[in-house]
């Protein structure tokens, strides 16, 4: 029976010369007949295995190569060569996997994003690829561990819903009717009745309203979990599935909204800046290679980690939507028309605008407050003005928003009344509007897409590398 194989990571960091170890990993290249560079995922760096050639049939050398699974008992020792501090003089090896070197796609030379998308079933054993998931599982466990230590619950809503949170109609159905045949009413209307659940359902974009109900039970909870938008858009920052997570607070308004949101992002990044600055530190250098061949205006304007800590040193100013519009107006950009979407009050602020504010204007992360009533959701509470809502984005450099939230509308009155504007039938969501009768409260809350919180992180230019099975328009392979 074999022995129990050792982390690569916890031998490299352990660093116990002369003692003997057990590791099992991919082989990434076979030099000479002799040097292994072996990686198990668990860290950025490889292992070097020193074997005696002569030791071993022709036939078994020619068995160890790229990408194949190996075992391997030895002796860790300083190492001679460059490269590395140790490596293990291998006494028993043995070939667990073999892999075709005439076949196998990830060999170790650089290979394009695109192709890589092409084989994400193995692109997680490559360098990049490694590090990214690394990050995001680091990211995961940070954010549970933020909410967890603040008393919050952690809450798992439905994935199937009767209902569109965002009113933007944009949603996965779900049924078990006959597609060819469907059930019809009298009207000669698809018969939801005879579906499954007894109603139209559909892939939920957000746990947002039901988590607003137990945040109204329990004070204080979050939500985690997949959500789903059916909207034909292939740019880098959309997916037709990600996870979202989501925070609902009880008696707190949107200053408290505000001020969870940053230390919230705070936190998760300085974990990761803690925990994971090797592969940062790659992923930087990787983003500033890349960056070489671009014009000047097309770089980054700060490297990854640099801009982490950006975020971490300041302070996030806080600007009504209105004064931003203004700042917008007085700018050269717009001045000299560089903006390619115009800037007037009532629109929504695009990216080049929300950069602007965070990299040129503030040189700071921005919370922008107080939209206008008409481009935000029914939900979001409305302010004395009649026109504006309490809501909130949280802009960083890079990406722009980041985080978008609001304090949530209380009155029933009012959220009716906002509901009929909105052509939602209230009647529909009699359960959501109920929160308003039976022991209403201020609360507030925010989303965070938390795939784009890992491009912040990692610097990908493209939202599809930094989820494991990117879902998109007309792609659902894996």
């Amino acid at each position: 029976m074999k022995k129990k194989p050792q982390r690569i990571k916890e031998i490299l960091k352990s660093n116990k010369l002369n003692l003997p170890v057990v590791t099992a990993g991919w082989v990434k290249t076979f030099r000479n007949d002799r040097f292994i560079a072996l990686n198990d995922g668990s860290t950025l760096d490889n292992l070097q295995l020193v074997i005696d050639p002569e030791k071993y049939p022709e036939d078994f050398l020619k068995k160890i190569s790229t990408g194949a699974a190996v075992y391997a008992e030895g002796e860790l020792v300083k190492s001679l060569g460059k490269g590395q501090d140790v490596e293990v003089l291998v006494d028993k090896l043995e070939i667990l996997g073999e892999s075709d070197p005439e076949t196998y796609p990830i060999q170790p030379k650089r290979h394009s994003l695109e192709f890589l998308r092409e084989k994400a079933h193995l692109r997680p054993r490559t360098t990049l690829f490694g590090a990214i998931m690394r990050v995001r599982s680091r990211l995961a466990f940070a954010i549970h561990k933020y909410f967890q230590e603040n008393d919050f619950l952690y809450l798992n809503t439905p994935i199937i819903t009767g209902i569109d949170a965002e009113g933007a109609g944009q949603m996965f159905q779900v049924t078990t009717l006959d597609l060819k045949n469907p059930p019809r009413n009298e009207e000669g209307q698809i018969d939801y009745k005879k579906d499954f659940f007894g109603k139209k359902t559909n892939l939920t974009v957000s746990g947002q309203l039901e988590a607003e109900t137990y945040a109204m039970a329990l004070g204080k909870v979050y939500t985690f979990g997949p959500t789903f938008r059916a909207e034909n858009s292939n740019t880098t920052r959309h997916l037709a599935e990600f996870w979202m997570v989501e925070p609902e607070v009880a008696f707190m308004d949107l200053d408290g909204n505000m001020d969870l949101a940053e230390d919230f992002v705070k936190y998760v990044i300085s974990d990761i800046l803690t925990h994971h600055r090797k592969d940062l530190e790659f992923l930087e250098k990787r983003l500033l290679n890349e960056e070489k061949s671009l014009p000047q205006n097309k770089r980054s304007d700060m490297p990854l980690i640099e801009k982490l800590e950006f975020v971490l040193n300041n302070r996030f100013v806080r600007i009504s939507y209105t004064e931003a519009i203004e700042i917008l107006r007085q700018s050269k950009p717009f001045k000299k028309k560089k903006f390619q979407y115009p800037v007037e009050w009532g629109l929504d602020l695009q990216s080049e605008h929300e950069r602007y504010l965070v990299e040129k204007h503030f040189k700071s992360p921005v919370i922008i407050f107080d939209y206008p009533a008409k481009i935000k959701a029914f939900y979001m509470r409305l302010n004395p003005d009649g026109n504006t809502v309490r809501a909130m984005d949280v802009l960083f450099p890079g990406i722009g928003e980041i985080i978008g939230g609001s304090q949530r509308e209380e009155r029933l009155d009012v959220l009716i009344e906002k509901m009929k504007q909105m052509g939602i039938d209230p009647e529909e969501l009699w359960w959501y509007v109920d929160l308003r009768r039976y022991g209403t409260a201020i609360h507030s809350g925010f989303g965070l897409g938390f795939e784009r919180l890992v491009q912040f992180v990692t610097g990908m230019g493209n939202i599809r590398d930094v989820i494991p099975y990117p879902r998109t328009p007309k792609n659902a392979e894996f």
